[in-house]
């Protein structure tokens, strides 16, 4: 086996060549490893002294103004509501921009309301939002026949659960820095008791007038 030699080359000999290649290509390497342990040591220490946390959000109310769903045959639903969005900046050195996001409603994993765009916003550090938007389902919702059956079910155990959902894009504020956009997406279950008779908000469900509330206020689940 030959051993390259790569000492006593001063001249321009091959030899001599191909061993400076060889040194500066160790070099290089040795600087972009290095480099990469500064730079994933410096994020390390940003983290440990930021420590960012997520937004909080909360469902503090939702007032079910309108509610009416055809017999399970046809299973078409319209419904009106309001729900009142809060959320909170836990960061004391990072602030929050909320570039876009979308509420809606869902019942069993399926929309009964169009997304309403909440107004462009940024929370300080320790900040807290809140948002009241309605929420409609504009043209007529289409609800698969189980899933009308099972609403009918539960109103007449007087318990609806309904899902507010907010899903949106937010960037992260340090100083002077901005990152870029990250995907925010929360769910605030809200559990609505059914009343016959007088109450705060009307529905109709087919066979006659029934009132919802807001059971209470709810922490909701937030994935960024």
């Amino acid at each position: 086996m030959a051993i390259k030699d790569c000492g006593g080359h001063k001249g321009g000999g091959g030899a001599g060549c191909e061993c400076h290649r060889e040194r500066l290509h160790r070099k290089l390497c040795g600087a972009l490893l290095a480099f990469i342990l500064l730079a994933l040591f410096v994020i390390l220490i940003v983290y440990l002294v930021l420590r960012p946390h997520r937004p909080r959000f909360y469902l503090q109310d939702l007032a079910v103004l309108c509610l009416n769903v055809t017999p399970p045959a046809s299973a078409y639903l319209f419904t009106t509501m309001q729900a009142t969005v809060a959320a909170r900046n836990p960061n004391d050195r990072v602030g929050v921009y909320y570039d876009s996001a979308d509420v809606y409603a869902q019942y069993k994993g399926v929309p009964i309301t169009v997304p309403t765009r909440l107004p462009v916003s940024y929370q300080g550090h320790r900040d807290q939002s809140v948002w009241s938007p309605y929420l409609r389902s504009m043209d007529s919702v289409v609800l698969p026949p189980e899933l009308a059956v099972s609403l009918a079910q539960d109103e007449t155990a007087g318990y609806v659960l309904i899902d507010i959902r907010v899903d949106g894009q937010v960037r992260w504020k340090v100083g002077t820095w901005i990152s870029g956009q990250y995907h925010l997406k929360a769910n605030c279950p809200a559990l609505i008791t059914v009343n016959q008779g007088r109450g705060s908000y009307g529905a109709t469900t087919g066979g006659g007038t029934e009132y919802f509330r807001f059971q209470q206020a709810a922490a909701c689940n937030v994935d960024v």
